[in-house]
Formats: C-alpha cells, sequence, structure tokens
C-alpha cells in the first residue's frame, strides 16, 4: 500500500457514517411482518438506491474538483479574498476524494469479476 492513501475500508466506513447522519433511522417493517406482528400505520422502509448513491458521489468529486479549480484560478488572477492556503485545501480536498472514488471503483470491479468467475 501506498504511504499517504486512504484505506478503502475506511473510506467506506466514513461514507456510512455521513449516510446514517444524512438518513434518519427506520424500522423495518418487513421484518416485524415476517413474524406475524402488524404495525398500525407503517410506511414500508425506502431503500437507498445504489445507482442513485453512486452518481451522488461522483457528482460531489466533480463538484469539488470544479470548486478547487475556480479557486486556482481566481488566486493566479490576484483576486482579493482567496489565499494561499485556502487553493492547497481545496485541491487536497479534490484529490482525496478522486482517490477515493477511484478505490471505491476498483473495489466494485473486482467484486463484479468475482461473481462473474462464480461457478454456477
Amino acid at each position: 500500500m501506498i504511504s499517504g492513501r486512504p484505506d478503502i475500508n475506511q473510506v467506506l466506513s466514513q461514507m456510512r457514517d455521513m449516510r446514517s447522519q444524512v438518513q434518519p433511522p427506520t424500522t423495518p417493517v418487513s421484518n416485524i411482518a415476517k413474524f406475524g406482528g402488524e404495525v398500525e400505520g407503517a410506511q414500508p422502509v425506502a431503500r437507498a438506491d445504489f445507482a442513485e448513491m453512486l452518481k451522488t458521489a461522483v457528482d460531489n468529486v466533480n463538484g469539488l474538483q470544479k470548486e478547487s479549480s475556480q479557486l486556482a484560478q481566481s488566486y493566479e488572477r490576484g483576486d482579493e479574498g482567496v489565499d494561499l492556503p485556502q487553493v492547497m485545501i481545496g485541491l487536497q480536498k479534490s484529490s482525496v476524494s478522486f482517490e477515493a472514488m477511484t478505490q471505491v471503483r476498483n473495489k466494485l470491479v473486482d467484486a463484479y469479476e468475482k461473481i462473474m468467475n462464480m461457478p454456477i
């Protein structure tokens, strides 16, 4: 492993933590019904759409890259209110998020290949 790069499991754990902070906790109604229980007025639990989550993550990385690029251009033009540490932090955020996305992609491709090679 190359030093200075985040471990994919740490990145995934952080992503799960952020998702749990954004989404309110829900009670799985399907499990209650499975065991013969009924919940009055219960609504089915909304499941996270993997494609939508992946698109949101890619959009976030793209947004960070655009923001860091704009900061760098503003600094190069000499705009007031944009200092070098701010630009460097933006560029590092962009770089780390892109690297994390690349690692997630690699893990997904690896998992896909393993599934495709499974005997039927």
